[in-house]
């Protein structure tokens, strides 16, 4: 996870696009292959497979530069008007592994469930409730 500098809620649809199309070419160069992607407003969940040669903080730096670049050659006026400073992802990242206490499948519909209303969330997760509170 990676959040927009100063946590402006800039990840439009448009955006949004832009990035998508983005990973695609990060995916046929450096081999970074982009399983899942979820969009909320301001920050972006990212699950991605890479060969062991890049460290998973090296994998996120490769995108967030790349899609930064082309972000701001898009959509310029971002640049000038809401992130004065130059930067369009903040310093700060979480970056977790699939292992033994997370699965892959746990992950992936996270990711999924990203930027839906609680209702949304609700039925697709099929949770029944005991109790109306």
């Amino acid at each position: 996870m990676t959040a927009v500098k100063y946590r402006k809620v800039l990840l439009k649809p448009e955006v949004e696009g832009c990035i998508r199309e983005t990973m695609k070419g990060i995916n046929e160069r450096y081999n970074i292959i982009i399983d899942e992607l979820g969009f909320d407003g301001d920050h972006i969940h990212i699950f991605c497979g890479a060969r062991p040669q890049y460290s998973p903080s090296q994998v996120l730096q490769v995108i967030k530069s790349i899609t930064a670049k082309r972000v701001f050659n898009q959509f310029p006026t971002l640049k000038k008007e809401e992130l004065w400073g130059g930067e369009f992802w903040s310093d700060g990242k979480y970056i977790g592994t699939v292992g033994d206490a997370t699965n892959e499948e746990v992950i992936k519909r996270y990711i999924r469930n990203q930027n839906l209303d609680k209702s949304e969330i609700e039925r697709r997760t099929g949770q029944l409730k005991l109790f109306k509170i």
